[in-house]
């Protein structure tokens, strides 16, 4: 049985029909390949010898010189579908083998004597740069390979259970904000997904499960579990020391990687969930320079993170840091990790943002990812399609997340605790909202009360007008927050960061006798930007240009550390 009905077609029908394949499947001439061949190694295949082993660590880029190769899917339920076939002149590769020892998506195995040339990752990222005209191509066509993967659902791991349940909303949204393959079933209607289930009988809250590719089954797993499971984690370094560690990889983070890598710099980039940040969940970001039309901050960040890739930097998701110690021994930062690893650099930049933050209102936990979710991606808006659903908020990204929804949802009641939204919002999110029919603005309004069991999640809401107490209730099982976020600098305590009242990070002024620069914070060597940063522009662009700028205080701070005493 196929897990993608209608997709058992000959290889090249199936990507033929996709849009730009030229693109996506350039064929390199002899000359083309005559300029990159310094940057590999012939390798030699016999005819069906495997080349490319899904789950396990990618050699690398293969340009074929002679013969053929065959590609096909392997999932962990024992399906073998055939996807597409190379042939002299053509690359193998997607986008995860700008990072040595990614693991592969896919098996390849050569069709006849196969020729190649070997490019591993280091040699890949130095083609690119190298040479620019070519490398556009080499680069375009390996995003655009990664878009065909996550769009058919080819590779990756194998979600079974029921497509509104928490745990695979969850799991689902760690997988797409990282830009992850993978394919979901539900048992209710597919015969192998409740076959799985008969099989391991899982409790419900086991549910659900995931089948990697080798075939082995996870229970309900954290999303750090299903990371390590699919390899997301094999391809980072022990014990080197980057030059710079970036806690963070939303718009300020992504940048500094960009620029600082770029510039020669070792990086190292983490973050416990995804790159992105907040921003990367915004549905669509219509007041950044250079989009007119606008663009999903997914989209936006994803070209960051795969550009930081390209120049080098090491990205470690999802990772979180748990303390930091600032006593410099051997002249570098430890940073505690939450595998309990820890990583070193000589420098830090503090990119962490802020957490969301929740209300105080009863049972709000025991709704949370049942219901109460505190962003708006396409995933949490297929459950409320034509619903009624209640976002608290009144800033940008409420007003980007309202638009959205009102797309999906049959009402959107928009609750507001103030008497307005021009102190807050962007104007022109306040006319598109005021012209979308099914957006109720509610001023003056606070939930009062959240109604519903753990098995079935939420299926009440009882809210108040704060002017005259008058209380409401409704059939609501969805409620989006965005009312704000704390700094989430917890990881700091010990360091000696200056911190302003709200936990806010004090950059650029005088501590001990010293002047700081201008994103400097107390403690010298740790640098702070984007929304962590104590009177910061809270915008996608302020962050932008704040890891840009970081990377000259970088340059000056590592050059004056290095330099010999006199």
């Amino acid at each position: 049985m196929s897990l993608h009905p209608g997709l058992d077609e000959a290889p090249a029908s199936l990507f033929a029909k996709r849009p730009r394949y030229d693109q996506t499947f350039p064929v390199l001439t002899a000359a083309e390949i005559g300029r990159i061949r310094r940057f590999g190694d012939i390798r030699r295949f016999k005819d069906g010898e495997q080349m490319i082993r899904t789950g396990a660590a990618h050699p690398g880029m293969f340009v074929l010189l002679s013969g053929n190769v065959a590609i096909t899917q392997r999932d962990g339920l024992g399906n073998v579908t055939p996807r597409v076939e190379y042939s002299q002149g053509h690359f193998v590769a997607e986008i995860g083998q700008l990072s040595g020892g990614r693991v592969a998506l896919v098996d390849g195995h050569a069709e006849g004597d196969v020729e190649a040339l070997l490019i591993p990752a280091g040699r890949l990222r130095a083609l690119l740069v190298a040479e620019a005209d070519l490398g556009e191509r080499i680069m375009r066509a390996l995003i655009l390979r990664r878009v065909n993967l996550i769009q058919g659902g080819v590779g990756g791991p194998t979600m079974i259970g029921s497509p509104t349940s928490s745990g695979m909303v969850r799991l689902q949204g760690f997988l797409t904000r990282n830009g992850l393959p993978h394919h979901s079933l539900d048992p209710a209607d597919d015969k192998d997904a409740a076959d799985v289930v008969a099989r391991y009988a899982p409790s419900a809250q086991e549910l659900p499960l995931v089948v990697t590719p080798d075939g082995t089954v996870l229970r309900n797993p954290t999303v750090s579990e299903l990371a390590r499971a699919i390899g997301m984690l094999d391809h980072i370094v022990k014990g080197k020391v980057y030059d710079v560690a970036v806690v963070g990889s939303g718009p300020g983070g992504l940048s500094t990687a960009v620029y600082a890598a770029s510039e020669g710099l070792s990086v190292a980039v983490c973050d416990e969930r995804s790159f992105g940040g907040q921003a990367g969940a915004s549905a669509r970001i219509e007041n950044y320079l250079g989009f007119p039309t606008g663009i999903s901050g997914l989209a936006l960040t994803a070209r960051a993170f795969n550009q930081a890739q390209k120049f080098g930097a090491d990205m470690l998701i999802p990772v979180a840091v748990t303390s930091i110690d600032c006593q410099r021994a051997n002249g570098a930062f430890t940073l505690r990790l939450n595998d309990g690893e820890t990583l070193r650099a000589k420098a830090v930049v503090v990119a962490s943002g802020a957490r969301y933050r929740r209300p105080n209102i009863d049972n709000l936990a025991k709704f949370e990812g049942r219901g109460i979710w505190y962003w708006a991606s396409p995933i949490e808006a297929q459950l409320c399609r034509q619903q009624e659903v209640i976002l608290v908020g009144g800033g940008n990204s409420a007003g980007q997340a309202a638009v959205f929804l009102a797309g999906h949802a049959a009402k959107v009641r928009m609750m507001i605790r103030g008497d307005g939204l021009a102190a807050s919002m962007s104007s022109y999110l306040i006319d598109r909202i005021e012209a979308t029919p099914n957006i109720e603005l509610m001023y003056a309004t606070e939930i009062a009360a959240l109604e519903g069991d753990e098995m079935s999640g939420l299926q009440r809401v009882r809210w108040r007008n704060r002017l005259s107490g008058a209380e409401t209730a409704g059939e609501i099982r969805n409620v989006f927050l965005f009312v704000g976020a704390d700094p989430a600098t917890g990881w700091l305590d010990g360091c000696g960061v200056n911190l302003d009242r709200g936990g806010f990070i004090i950059t650029g002024t005088t501590a001990n006798g010293r002047v700081a620069q201008a994103l400097e914070t107390s403690v010298p060597g740790v640098f702070a930007i984007g929304d962590v940063r104590s009177g910061s522009v809270k915008r996608v662009g302020g962050a932008i240009g704040e890891g840009a700028q970081v990377v000259a205080a970088l340059h000056g701070y590592l050059a004056d550390a290095s330099a010999p005493l006199s």
